[in-house]
């Protein structure tokens, strides 16, 4: 069973930076393109970014584009999340979903999901 352990979360200050990771384990990460997407209470969870299986293609939502960076290293089966210039804004859970067939930016297009990871930016 594939299972995704998510890390890196944490308290910053806006303007600075985080790298989040999601490891994934149980089954072959090479069939499956990687995601994150966040949450804030009250609030569906939202896409934010995408990754094909063999980095080639990648997708961003509108307000994370040019200060996201999704990334993988298959060889460690992790994807990664880098975010620059954070915003209070950007505060929520995030978490790492796995497909080997999404719909990009569809929570109902992934199979897999972690438990999330905190993130909080204060002004």
């Amino acid at each position: 069973q594939v299972q995704l352990l998510e890390s890196g979360g944490g308290l910053v200050q806006a303007g600075d930076s985080l790298r989040l990771s999601c490891v994934f384990s149980g089954g072959t990460f090479t069939r499956f393109a990687m995601a994150w997407f966040r949450q804030t209470p009250g609030k569906e969870r939202e896409f934010v970014a995408v990754i094909s299986w063999e980095s080639n293609s990648r997708h961003y939502a509108d307000s994370v584009a040019g200060r996201f960076t999704i990334s993988r290293d298959n060889a460690k089966n992790t994807v990664y999340l880098q975010m620059n210039s954070l915003k209070p804004e950007d505060t929520a859970v995030y978490y790492c979903a796995a497909d080997e067939d999404p719909e990009y930016e569809s929570t109902s297009g992934y199979a897999y999901w972690g438990q999330g990871t905190q993130v909080t930016v204060s002004s």
